[in-house]
């Protein structure tokens, strides 16, 4: 079995950045690091499919790897067999959910990720379905995957795109954090709230926020902890 190689980006555009440019320097490390060359990326979380993976190939290719989309393959289980690495990108994770259980890629990457040691890119949605479940996301169901249950690379959940609660707000509507403790009232699971700009590194064992922003841990007993950048994260690998 090989160690499990996984990046987690809370999301691909950050204010002030072109997309992925803000992990720019981590990706590059991480896929160079695996000696990776080529990319299969999954677009299934948006609905065209070609333009979304033309945005990925154009910035990926400067950075000196090819970027191949997953519907372009014939077979994308056997496209995942042969896969260097995996890129899930972004949009909704209910629509993304349920074209991999469609597909039946859903035991195929998770064998891939956690057996053989392929290297997995997710990124907002991409994050969320590298999780326990997707019960956390902030996407509307605009369908209906046959379950919430996820690939299950990592024993909890995440929350991308955390926002903290605004104080100054007029708004009386569920923070954030409300919605998030209604799940932990449900389920008892941890789940990491990775603000913008902020990633989660697992290699093998270790786990490492990445990132210029702190993350937020809700507990199963409903208390929060703040981690900061470069923090060692990796007691969340132990499983519950």
């Amino acid at each position: 079995m090989a160690p499990r190689s996984i990046f987690l980006l809370s999301s691909s555009r950050v204010h002030g950045y072109e997309f992925l440019e803000h992990a720019k320097e981590h990706l590059k490390e991480f896929l160079s690091k695996r000696k990776v060359k080529t990319v299969l990326f999954i677009p299934y979380a948006q609905s065209d499919y070609n333009k979304y993976t033309e945005l990925v190939e154009n910035t990926l290719k400067p950075w000196g790897y090819k970027v191949e989309g997953i519907h372009a393959k014939s077979n994308p289980i056997q496209a995942v067999l042969q896969a260097e690495a995996l890129f899930v990108g972004g949009g909704n994770t209910f629509v993304l959910l349920k074209a991999l259980y469609d597909a039946n890629l859903i035991p195929i990457i998770r064998e891939r990720v956690l057996q053989k040691g392929i290297p997995y890119i997710g990124s907002s949605a991409g994050t969320n379905v590298a999780t326990l479940s997707i019960h956390t996301t902030n996407d509307m169901p605009v369908t209906f995957p046959p379950s919430f249950e996820a690939l299950r690379l990592v024993p909890f959940n995440i929350n991308p795109h955390y926002l903290d609660p605004d104080e100054t707000t007029r708004h009386k509507g569920e923070t954030r954090d409300e919605r998030i403790n209604e799940f932990i009232e449900y389920h008892k699971k941890q789940v990491l709230g990775l603000r913008e700009g902020t990633a989660l590194l697992v290699e093998g064992d270790i786990a490492t926020l990445i990132g210029d922003r702190n993350a937020k841990l809700f507990l199963p007993n409903k208390e929060q902890a703040e981690f900061a950048p470069n923090s060692d994260m990796s007691f969340l690998l132990n499983k519950t």
